[in-house]
């Protein structure tokens, strides 16, 4: 619901009302509904009585504390006061007074468990124009109340999910990183550049004509001594193959083209002439795999303990990759098979903390987030973050109701050496110890349920690849800065 008082464009300076329903059969009669949503109905209806001592008590307040100029406060007569604040206003007060209250009481009469977001009909304006002191106060208001999961079979799930295996070549291409990264650059002689080499550059940029000529200069892109890795797929269309081939000492122009979506707006998508001056070639020389390459790059003593190491984690890897996708296919299974209907209340709960996490993530790779979550942009992020937002509360929710039904428990010893382990992740910030125990103790229980269902159901396991399309594969590119990077 709107906020009562959000309603009215002006504030009092008064204390407020405190309503007593002596008798609440007689002086509030309510009847409830089940409304669609997750919301229960109330029909309230507040006695005549009620309604003009609130409207008095609302009055004499505000004779108390209203600055009104010419009179001294608590002196003001009643229908100067009405007059000059306005007959509306006056109302418009009383009648908060009365359904804040009414509401209250209503919901602790009816025992209702409340979440929040009420809804009152008819509107506030609508109440005020009607409403008079002397005469019962009628409305409708709608609550938001926890959903009711209605659980299908979930015992006996059928299951498919893409096995993830492990591969020897993992275990190849992470060796062949790390000795890229240990390994020393000698300059090359008496041979022209290849790929894999890294060359040092001077360079300067030209727009290309129509025709492939020299246009003008682009004086902001070019450098001295710049160091280029002519590995595939990581430079310019273009660089890759000018570059390739060229000796120490030569010139040579070489059109490259920029790609579409190149951060500098106004070089994506043209062809520009790079004048190349090659001034060096280096190779490298890696380090061989043995135990003195084990040591250095872990705490192993020899090559094979760093290597069986390696094996036992990404076969380990894989086997989590394919549990995640088990889990995953139990999830969208469960949220396809279970009625439940979520209140607008949970459903902005869970879209804040999806945005949340999100400028989070940005902080964590070094993004401004005061640029994305701007007033014009707030809506919109909301709107695309509704879908998961529920996606993901139906998905707890289910789960949680599981784990009720089954009485499933988390160890205590668990929890305790998980929340000591986040804590030393986040000892730089501040920690609300009961939130941060009740959220980790549900993911704790979210994931216990999850391995339960798992040994209930029927898994079949499918080839990768068979169940997901392949992504297109993005080409890095390694792109040419304004500033150069200097060799040492």
């Amino acid at each position: 619901m709107e906020v009562l008082s959000a309603a009215i464009e002006f504030q009092f300076t008064h204390s407020r009302t405190v309503l007593q329903f002596v008798n609440l059969k007689r002086d509030m009669k309510v009847t409830q509904e089940k409304l669609p949503s997750s919301q229960i109905g109330l029909n309230i209806e507040i006695d005549a009585e009620v309604s003009k001592k609130t409207y008095e008590k609302v009055v004499q307040n505000l004779a108390r504390t209203a600055n009104i100029p010419g009179f001294r406060k608590g002196k003001v007569p009643r229908q100067i006061l009405i007059q000059r604040l306005g007959s509306e206003r006056v109302k418009a007060a009383a009648l908060e007074e009365i359904l804040q209250n009414a509401v209250d009481a209503a919901i602790k009469q009816e025992k209702i468990d409340a979440l929040g977001n009420y809804q009152v009909e008819p509107s506030f304006e609508q109440l005020i124009n009607s409403f008079q002191p002397e005469q019962s106060v009628s409305f409708k208001v709608a609550v938001d109340v926890p959903p009711t999961v209605a659980l299908s079979e979930y015992r006996n799930l059928t299951i498919k999910a893409e096995e993830v295996l492990y591969d020897e070549a993992q275990l190849e291409q992470y060796l062949s990183q790390k000795q890229s990264e240990l390994a020393t650059l000698v300059p090359v002689e008496n041979r022209p550049a290849q790929q894999d080499d890294t060359v040092i550059v001077d360079y300067e940029t030209f727009e290309a004509t129509e025709s492939g000529e020299k246009g003008e200069s682009i004086a902001d892109l070019k450098a001295d001594e710049y160091k280029v890795e002519l590995v595939e797929d990581r430079l310019l269309s273009g660089m890759l193959e000018g570059l390739v081939g060229m000796s120490p000492g030569e010139v040579k122009d070489v059109l490259v083209s920029f790609p579409a979506d190149y951060p500098r707006t106004e070089l994506a998508s043209k062809d520009v002439i790079f004048t190349f001056s090659l001034k060096e070639i280096k190779s490298k020389e890696l380090p061989n795999l043995d135990d003195d390459f084990a040591s250095e790059i872990s705490e192993h003593e020899t090559f094979e303990e760093l290597k069986k190491s390696l094996q036992e984690d990404f076969q380990k890897r894989a086997q989590d990759s394919t549990t995640e996708n088990i889990h995953l296919a139990i999830l969208d299974e469960l949220v396809k098979s279970t009625e439940i209907e979520l209140p607008e209340t949970l459903i902005e709960q869970e879209t804040q903390a999806v945005l949340t996490q999100t400028a989070m993530q940005m902080e964590q790779y070094g993004l401004d987030v005061n640029k994305l979550f701007t007033k014009e942009n707030l809506p919109k992020l909301k709107a695309n973050a509704r879908p998961d937002a529920i996606k993901k509360l139906k998905e707890k929710l289910i789960l949680e109701e599981i784990g009720k039904t089954e009485k499933l428990t988390v160890d205590p010893a668990d929890l305790q050496e998980k929340i000591e382990q986040v804590k030393q992740e986040l000892a730089d910030r501040q920690v609300d110890d009961n939130r941060l125990r009740s959220y980790l103790e549900g993911e704790l229980l979210s994931q216990k349920t999850l391995e339960w269902l798992q040994q209930k159901a029927q898994v079949e396991l499918l080839p990768p690849g068979s169940t997901t399309a392949k992504p297109e594969e993005e080409a890095a590119v390694d792109t040419i800065d304004v500033k150069a990077e200097q060799t040492s």
